[in-house]
């Protein structure tokens, strides 16, 4: 599901959206995050179908976790972006660093380099590890001794910085966005704008709520025991956290569907196979039929306009 939903949502932003603006920059950002960690996920699958042997070698082990980890502190960035933007958006409409592109383009490829340099340490200890009593190599799933507190103290970090200040940002953003609506609830525009707005904060809570909060709070508490030396039986749910955390690349495109007008008209377009011209043809055209309408005219310019569809 995630591999075609994010593979078109990146050929829409970038092939099928002509007017670049902030939002779309971020979510074709957060595509393609989902899409470098969704052509790996077949080897988790493989490794798991294998009763947790690895077979495919340290260095595959090594790029697998790190594009699961990137990923997902690459979604919460992303995602924190788009509700800081929208945020600018709403309460400060006519400021010109929310129609920036250079600020998010700066900003895309800010958080790009800081997830490549946070996900370093996972490259620069062992992630296989072989169990002799039961005979099979894990990947990721065993830390070696010498190893806990390099892990402990890495992971315990992320869940802090990468997920926790993230999120305050977005709830922050959220509610000073709710209360600039609510100032102006008797402006007729604002019922709208505060209905998207709403979606958009439902959306994105769910997504925290399912997918990333679970896993980074397992992640604390499976990294705290290991540091302390105490016994952790909660492998189970520490495997089924990090399976809900991959749910956000299915997730996310719904995120682009809900706050993004433009983009569900491209999807619209794309399955019924219009071409840009086609489209602004009938944009064109109905413009016409409005305004002939609005003249007391029945002229419209509709005639002359021929449509591509398959």
């Amino acid at each position: 599901m995630g591999l075609p939903a994010n593979a078109m949502a990146l050929w829409v932003f970038l092939f099928r959206v002509k007017k670049k603006h902030p939002s779309s920059i971020y979510m074709a950002n957060l595509a393609l995050a989902d899409l470098l960690f969704v052509i790996w996920v077949p080897l988790k699958i493989a490794y798991h179908f294998n009763n947790n042997d690895w077979i495919y070698g340290e260095g595959l082990c090594k790029v697998l976790v790190a594009f699961f980890y990137g990923n997902m502190y690459c979604s919460i960035l992303f995602i924190t972006c788009i509700s800081v933007q929208r945020y600018w958006a709403v309460v400060h409409p006519l400021t010109q660093l929310q129609k920036d592109n250079c600020v998010a383009i700066a900003l895309s490829v800010t958080i790009w380099i800081v997830v490549w340099v946070i996900t370093v340490p996972l490259y620069l200890y062992e992630q296989e590890v072989r169990v002799t009593n039961v005979n099979i190599v894990t990947c990721h799933d065993v830390t070696r001794p010498s190893q806990n507190k390099m892990a402990a103290g890495y992971f315990l970090t992320m869940g802090t910085l990468g997920f926790f200040v993230p999120s305050l940002v977005c709830v922050v953003s959220y509610v000073l966005m709710l209360k600039a609506l609510q100032k102006n609830i008797s402006d007729p525009t604002i019922g709208k704008k505060r209905k998207k707005a709403i979606v958009l904060i439902i959306t994105v809570l769910v997504m925290f709520i399912v997918c990333f909060t679970p896993s980074n709070i397992m992640l604390i508490v499976h990294y705290s025991l290991l540091l302390s030396g105490a016994k952790d039986n909660l492998y189970g749910f520490y495997i089924t956290t990090l399976c809900l955390a991959s749910l956000n690349s299915c997730i996310d495109p719904f995120v682009y569907y809900f706050i993004s007008e433009d983009f569900r008209n491209h999807i619209k377009n794309t399955f019924l196979c219009r071409s840009e011209r086609t489209v602004e043809q009938m944009r064109v055209s109905f413009s016409a039929l409005k305004y002939s309408k609005k003249s007391n005219t029945y002229t419209s310019s509709s005639g002359n306009t021929r449509s591509t569809e398959c």
